[in-house]
């Protein structure tokens, strides 16, 4: 008899929210390639700023550009402003097309970052595909970089250290998080010195369909209908093969990053996520290219795991990521 393949194991409470987000997004999903904006809305909870520190966490809204609703949210630990603290650049998962900073579940993370790291973390509302295609996405946190660098003391507190600056990302985030990290390699920041690139199970991929595409048919939130789904709606109009560079950042088309001064980066694959087979190709194709990379393997669990307070794995991801934080610190640029 042949081996059975290992099952994903959840929380009831875990798995009814997946099974929710699931639905929504294929029912908010119309078969034109747009998306229903007015049906998201009305299921994506949306916390306000609150300045008043909420489990020693206070938080702002800070607009970049209104003309395209860039905005960030300011997330503040609560100590002595004598300390100074990295700043962490976020930017949330969603397939480029849904959700922002204020949707609770990404309010609820960031704010744990902030007091755990602890850190001070800028979350990002890029826009969304398909109103928005790339490079959009792109232009938007690259710009953010660039606004931070230009008015840091002005909107951030004075013990935010931004010569100790991340980009941090998940999913969809964490293949922005990429992508702004080679344009910032390319510019020059008064203030703004990147130690570190953070991709939490980052959105890549290809033409070909991986192993663990294949295999992982009936995984929760990621399956390569929906993720077929996001890239048509990301991808600029004309443009129908997922090699662009953009998706596939390890394949044919990929921009060569060698001669760049490209950041240490933390790769975190998670064993019951399709797309683990394009990451674990992202951090072979970072070591090839001569850059360091760390990466983090959580076997038994799924696409977006770290989300879930509930589960073990999260507090252990967010303690993996401060030690990664610390170390980029401390080492020599």
């Amino acid at each position: 008899m042949a081996p059975q393949s290992p099952k994903l194991s959840l929380p009831f409470k875990t798995r009814i929210f997946i099974s929710l987000l699931s639905t929504l997004s294929d029912a908010a999903s119309r078969s034109d390639g747009s998306v229903n904006r007015l049906l998201l809305r009305f299921f994506d909870y949306q916390v306000s700023p609150n300045p008043i520190p909420t489990n020693s966490v206070s938080t702002s809204d800070i607009t970049v550009d209104a003309s395209r609703n860039l905005w960030f949210r300011l997330f503040s630990p609560s100590l002595p402003s004598d300390i100074p603290l990295p700043v962490v650049i976020f930017f949330h998962g969603g397939g480029f097309t849904f959700l922002s900073p204020a949707s609770q579940g990404y309010d609820a993370v960031c704010r744990r970052f902030a007091r755990k790291f602890p850190a001070f973390v800028v979350s990002v509302n890029y826009r969304l595909a398909p109103e928005h295609t790339y490079p959009s996405q792109y232009e938007d946190g690259f710009d953010v970089l660039k606004f931070l660098d230009e008015n840091h003391n002005a909107i951030l507190p004075e013990n935010a250290d931004l010569s100790r600056c991340f980009l941090a990302g998940d999913s969809a985030g964490g293949n922005i998080a990429h992508h702004v990290a080679v344009r910032a390699c390319k510019a020059e920041f008064e203030t703004l010195k990147l130690r570190g690139v953070i991709c939490i199970q980052p959105f890549f991929g290809g033409e070909e369909r991986t192993e663990a595409e294949v295999e992982l048919v009936g995984a929760p939130l990621v399956s390569v209908g929906r993720s077929d789904f996001c890239w048509k709606a990301f991808l600029p109009k004309g443009w129908s093969n997922r090699d662009h560079p953009a998706v596939n950042v390890s394949g044919p088309n990929a921009e060569d990053i060698r001669g760049l001064e490209f950041p240490a980066t933390m790769v975190v694959v998670a064993g019951f996520d399709p797309l683990k087979d394009w990451d674990r190709r992202y951090y072979e194709w970072l070591k090839a290219s001569g850059k360091e990379a760390r990466l983090i393997e959580y076997p038994s669990m799924m696409h977006a795991f770290y989300i879930f307070p509930e589960l073990e794995e999260s507090a252990h991801l967010i303690l993996q990521i401060k030690d990664f934080i610390t170390s980029s610190c401390s080492s020599k640029l």
